[in-house]
């Protein structure tokens, strides 16, 4: 089963995350889709390439990355505010309960060995042939190594069981909290039991 969210509910999670209020962002972002970069308090939006209907922004907070995602031009062209419907008082209830897991999101160039608490967003260009293992809990799995990237790099992530079936090559996916580790001397990201893993709607 697929756990895709629409880029609107992905936008209302990162105002609600970040406290950024939701029509200063939708503004800078049609303002950045138009002119390249635009503001939104502390935050900077830019428009980092166009490709059809569709464009590649970054949200960042001084050298820090909140945020990279495509989004379609159609979704800049709806009228109002499309991100203020999916801010529900739930999602600002849940962010506030998980403020202490507040961790900034990263470029895969930034992976180092050790790491924890990741979050990042890459596309998904490689799922190989899930194999079967017998894991050091006395139990069987399936896992595959897929192979994700983004604008600085490519790194292998390990998918188990029912992660494998909730993505597919060519989906761009949000990472949330996985930690780095090697296995046979070459570095993998891994999303344990407390990570998430949830393929953006484009």
């Amino acid at each position: 089963m697929r756990n895709k969210v629409s880029i609107g509910e992905y936008l209302a999670v990162v105002a609600v995350k970040y406290e950024i209020d939701s029509d200063q962002l939708f503004q800078a972002l049609v303002l950045a889709e138009k002119e390249q970069e635009a503001t939104c308090g502390e935050f900077l939006i830019k428009c980092r390439s166009k490709r059809q209907d569709k464009a590649i922004m970054l949200i960042t907070k001084g050298s820090k990355v909140v945020a990279q995602f495509p989004m379609s031009r159609a979704f800049l062209l709806e009228q109002g505010n499309p991100i203020k419907s999916f801010i529900t008082p739930s999602l600002v209830h849940r962010r506030s309960s998980n403020k202490s897991e507040h961790s900034s999101l990263l470029h895969i160039k930034d992976l180092k060995s050790g790491m924890k608490q990741i979050s990042l967003t890459a596309k998904i260009i490689e799922i190989p042939k899930p194999r079967l293992v017998y894991t050091r809990f006395g139990n069987y799995a399936v896992v595959s190594n897929a192979v994700i990237t983004d604008d600085t790099g490519a790194i292998k992530l390990c998918l188990w069981n029912q992660q494998i079936e909730s993505v597919s090559e060519g989906d761009t996916v949000q990472i949330e909290n996985a930690r780095m580790s090697t296995f046979k001397g070459e570095s993998q990201l891994r999303i344990g039991k407390s990570g998430k893993l949830t393929s953006i709607k484009q």
